[in-house]
């Protein structure tokens, strides 16, 4: 199916709408995609010089979305190798205390991160933040949420946390112990927390186990957002409209 262009949001059943944040809210998705595959891609160049094998690289846009977009850092460490046939120990072993364990690259992958987040600092979508606005002027209640630890600071330094009522993020997960996507669990508790039965609330995600997830917690609308490559397998996991930009969504006029 095709994008949605000019789409008129129906959201006059809705009392909120909840936003992933990376990639959605923030352009951070792209700085996330960027530490995966340096973290991956330095592990299984090691890994394949020793084994004699061939270097296969992560794919910054197939493997980011398919296997660790949405998930917490360690599944999602231990689902993108699993996906290669890779199994490594929980603990490093006491005669090798430097052997690489899911912890260690996902400890990594933060780092790297965090240190590109320093040097260049991040973005809020300004299309995302104009239908936030929008919403919040007709009393929908707003909640954005990430499975990452470093939402709060994102946010901060994009300057979009208070456009939010909620945000649930991976500090939540943690203390929660919720299961990534495409589990429901994050977006159920943020919609909990809002005080809104998920009928009544929508949701947009840039990934397809979010809009999976949406779908599965059966939420009012879900909106897949789409700069290009997945619309079709958006729309096979449950989106109800995908669109390329949210600025291609329209907030009905407001009667009186």
């Amino acid at each position: 199916m095709p994008h949605a262009k000019a789409v008129v949001m129906p959201v006059e059943h809705l009392s909120a709408m909840i936003f992933g944040t990376d990639g959605v809210v923030t352009d951070t998705a792209r700085i996330h995609a960027a530490a995966w595959k340096r973290t991956f891609d330095e592990f299984l160049r090691v890994r394949a010089r020793r084994d004699s094998g061939r270097f296969e690289p992560f794919d910054m846009r197939a493997d980011y979305l398919r296997y660790v977009d949405g998930r917490p850092r360690l599944e999602g460490v231990r689902t993108f190798l699993g996906a290669r046939g890779i199994t490594l120990p929980e603990e490093a072993p006491g005669d090798d205390p430097g052997a690489t364990t899911p912890a260690a690259l996902s400890d990594r992958k933060d780092r790297y991160f965090l240190e590109h987040v320093r040097h260049y600092g991040v973005a809020a979508h300004s299309s995302t933040v104009a239908l936030v606005r929008g919403l919040l002027d007709r009393g929908i209640a707003t909640a954005t949420v990430s499975a990452s630890r470093n939402c709060a600071a994102v946010l901060r330094a994009a300057g979009a946390a208070d456009l939010f009522d909620v945000r649930v993020d991976g500090i939540d997960v943690a203390r929660l112990r919720l299961p990534g996507t495409p589990d429901p669990a994050l977006l159920l508790e943020a919609a909990a927390r809002l005080g809104v039965p998920p009928a009544r609330a929508g949701v947009v995600e840039n990934a397809c186990p979010g809009v999976t997830a949406a779908r599965r917690g059966r939420f009012g609308l879900v909106v897949g957002l789409d700069p290009g490559g997945h619309t079709t397998e958006l729309y096979r996991q449950g989106a109800d409209v995908v669109v390329t930009d949210l600025g291609d969504l329209t907030l009905p006029e407001v009667a009186g």
